[in-house]
């Protein structure tokens, strides 16, 4: 059965930046499902995987363009201290979420003093190319519970 739209596809895969540092795994966990099609993954994996079938291993690299996009530095900003709560240990490479027109948004904390905390929007692997080494496990039709809700 091949990887077309509204099949799962079960894979292992390992993520690498360019120097060949690991930024993700599935090995040794579950193995990582998908519903094809419907837009779940980061578009340039989920075209290198279309037709893919059971047995299929491959090395996949994607560009930041059909990745996480490239990496804006205008999505960079400063936001005053006060609006964090004053108990808050805010510190660098912190996770934090805040609130916009379109919904939570996910920022990472870049820089804080005791006036401002320097937000990042962007994806943290923006701007990067990244390397899958992907073996897909199985390939299957989707239940009509998954294709109501678009995903596994």
């Amino acid at each position: 059965m091949k990887a077309t739209h509204g099949r799962v596809v079960s894979l292992h895969y390992t993520l690498t930046d360019d120097l060949g540092v690991q930024l993700d795994s599935s090995r040794g966990r579950e193995p990582f499902a998908y519903l094809h099609g419907y837009g779940n993954i980061i578009p340039g994996l989920e075209k290198a995987l279309e037709g893919c079938e059971a047995g299929f291993n491959s090395a996949i690299h994607v560009t930041p363009a059909d990745g996480y996009g490239d990496y804006n530095p205008q999505a960079v900003f400063e936001a005053p201290r006060d609006q964090f709560p004053p108990d808050e240990n805010i510190q660098v490479g912190m996770r934090v979420q805040g609130e916009s027109a379109q919904g939570i948004v996910n920022f990472t904390v870049v820089g804080v003093n005791d006036q401002v905390v320097v937000l990042d929007a962007n994806h943290p692997m923006a701007g990067k190319n990244l390397h899958f080494a992907v073996d897909v496990l199985e390939v299957r039709d989707a239940t009509a519970q998954e294709l109501a809700h678009g995903h596994v």
